[in-house]
């Protein structure tokens, strides 16, 4: 049987009316893009300019209007790879050049940018919107240089600046959106950062660099552990991520100091627990709010130790880190009471009022502004020299002691100025001890009464009070020799 053979060759004729009608049935589908394009049905429109590209693949207009199809659509990156296979076929292409730089810029590589530019302005050296593309991506540099040197010095409101500038030419570039979120972070503008880093997520999910911020805004917000997950994940979408690193270390080493030292407090163990809140601030001092619960917590250790001054210093860093922390304040106004600076006690509490006004919190702001009215009038404990539990007993020695230290007859001898002073000083003991050894003026001196306001008999006649005190009508003298000293003396009863 003869055999016929194939030849798989075409026909020349053949293969260029085959190539002619590709390209027409490309040219139709390309029509048709533009058609969809014009009524700004991109969808449609970047469908028909790929079955264009399949038809003719080598053909650089196709590719060129699929890219602005793709930028219209915010699919910047495949508008890039389109724009630079354009280009690879038409050096001359000059609308693939400026898109090609177009998309470098709004993915925020100013300098690729710059390059197709450039090349635009050698084909058309006039072209106004490449001049101004080329200045944006001047700026971007500029910005990103300025970011740089601000992140270094902490001064992170310029760098959220810096990259809000940057972002007006940039839109689409995910490194300027995450530097900006990470210091907005750093900032405690926690939702704003959280807000973000959630954009950029739900456009990819695998970004490490949101994920990581992510993470840093719950670390910062004291939710250490569902921060840990992030970085975690973060770590594994990116393995070389130091930041992640760093901040999951950091992480776990604040919560597990910062759970030894309530465990020593429980424990009743205050100097250890005072270290181990000590040791916690040192982790990060980026930790706005979980430092500020450190340092209220160190300060309620110290006041159980008696440092109550270094207690109300803790409280002020906690509330200069977070000025809504009620805690912070309740505590600081504590141990103002407790070294009856009443004023700064009063402030605290009206404070926590204005925040929450609860029954409590005005029971509290009551005794402080109570405490502060008593403060202002003269403490007859103070002048008897004796404590505010003294018993009836305690205050008549007192009394005994101060009246007969500043006797006048005691100071005949001194300066009339000395005399003058302890002259006063001798009726404020007497009036001290009218109310102090009278139970119900004590009662009502205590509660904080202005006890002339009372209609109450206030006789503070020093030298009436002296004589009954010391139980005769008559005269008394004192003696007194260089021997024996100025504290010797004797009464004389008539």
């Amino acid at each position: 049987m003869a055999t016929v053979d194939f030849d798989s060759s075409a026909d020349p004729e053949m293969d260029l009316t085959s190539d002619e009608e590709l390209e027409r049935e490309a040219e139709g589908f390309k029509e048709q893009g533009n058609a969809y394009y014009v009524k700004k049905d991109y969808s449609d429109a970047f469908d028909f300019y790929t079955k264009a590209i399949d038809l003719c693949p080598k053909n650089a207009s196709y590719y060129g209007n699929r890219a602005a199809t793709l930028m219209m659509l915010s699919r910047y990156r495949e508008a890039l790879e389109d724009s630079q296979q354009a280009v690879r076929l038409d050096d001359s292409f000059m609308k693939g050049h400026m898109r090609e730089g177009k998309c470098h810029l709004l993915l925020g590589n100013a300098m690729a940018a710059s390059r197709c530019l450039q090349r635009v302005l050698e084909l058309e050296l006039d072209n106004s919107q490449a001049q101004q593309e080329l200045k944006n991506a001047e700026s971007i540099l500029e910005y990103e240089r300025m970011a740089e040197i601000s992140f270094e010095k902490r001064d992170f409101r310029m760098v959220v600046f810096c990259m809000d500038r940057a972002l007006e030419s940039a839109s689409a570039c995910h490194r300027f959106k995450v530097l900006k979120a990470e210091c907005l972070a750093l900032l405690g503008r926690y939702p704003e950062a959280q807000s973000v880093a959630s954009d950029i997520l739900r456009m990819d999910s695998t970004n490490g660099d949101a994920l990581y911020v992510r993470g840093l805004c719950l670390y910062y917000e004291d939710c250490i552990d569902k921060a840990v997950q992030f970085f975690v994940q973060a770590l594994r979408m990116a393995p070389d991520h130091e930041k992640a690193r760093l901040a999951c270390r950091n992480a776990k080493a604040l919560k597990a100091k910062k759970e030894e030292g309530n465990k020593a407090f429980k424990d009743g163990s205050y100097e250890e627990a005072y270290d181990l809140y000590s040791e916690a601030l040192t982790i990060d001092p980026n930790n706005i709010k979980t430092n500020a619960k450190l340092y209220c917590n160190r300060a309620t250790v110290g006041s159980k130790l008696n440092k109550l001054e270094q207690a109300i210093e803790d409280c002020t860093k906690a509330i200069k880190l977070d000025e809504t922390y009620i805690k912070a304040y309740l505590r600081r106004a504590q141990c103002y009471m407790d070294t009856e600076q009443y004023e700064e006690a009063v402030r605290d509490y009206e404070k926590v009022y204005q925040t929450e006004k609860t029954k409590e919190h005005k029971n509290l702001l009551k005794i402080a502004q109570l405490e502060l009215k008593k403060s202002k009038r003269k403490d007859y404990y103070k002048v008897l020299g004796v404590d505010k539990h003294a018993t009836e007993d305690e205050i008549k020695k007192a009394y005994r002691k101060r009246a007969l230290m500043h006797h006048p007859d005691r100071h005949s001898g001194a300066s009339a100025e000395v005399q003058k002073e302890e002259e006063k000083k001798f009726k404020e003991v007497g009036e001290a001890f009218t109310v102090l050894s009278d139970p119900k003026k004590k009662s009502r001196y205590d509660s904080g009464h202005d006890l002339e306001d009372d209609d109450m008999n206030m006789d503070f006649d020093a030298n009436n009070i002296f004589k009954a005190f010391f139980g005769g009508p008559g005269g008394f003298s004192f003696e007194g020799n260089s021997s024996s000293g100025p504290g010797n003396f004797f009464f004389q009863f008539g």
